[in-house]
């Protein structure tokens, strides 16, 4: 079982930044592939950024050059860095963990990000 706590949600100018966290506890982080997801009103939920157990990254065609996401194994945290924020990355931001061995996925309870004009 993993739990995951998000924080760093808020409302922010378009053009301003936010740092979303994740904190996660329950099992091996280290063994865990990450990843922030988003859901906006209306829509489906879409992966926004992945960082896997060896670091690799992906990110969305939309937020690449402007999110970051790395992770803390030590502190079993990972984090969103999103500058130069557009109205259109407005949405509840989840965190998920994938438990690769396991083949099981879990999630956080979401943060909100509004990004006004």
């Amino acid at each position: 079982q993993v739990q995951l706590v998000e924080s760093g949600g808020g409302l922010v100018q378009a053009g301003g930044s936010l740092r979303l966290s994740c904190a996660a506890s329950g099992n091996d982080f280290s063994n865990n592939d990450m990843a922030w997801y988003r859901q906006a009103a209306g829509k489906q939920r879409e992966l926004v950024a992945r960082i896997t157990r060896g670091g690799s990254t992906n990110y969305a065609d939309s937020v690449k050059g402007r999110f970051t996401i790395s992770r803390d194994n030590a502190q079993k945290m990972v984090y969103l860095q999103m500058n130069s924020l557009k109205p259109e990355d407005t949405a509840v931001y989840y965190c998920n963990a994938f438990v690769v061995w396991l083949s099981l996925s879990y999630w956080g309870q979401g943060t909100q990000v509004t990004v006004s004009s």
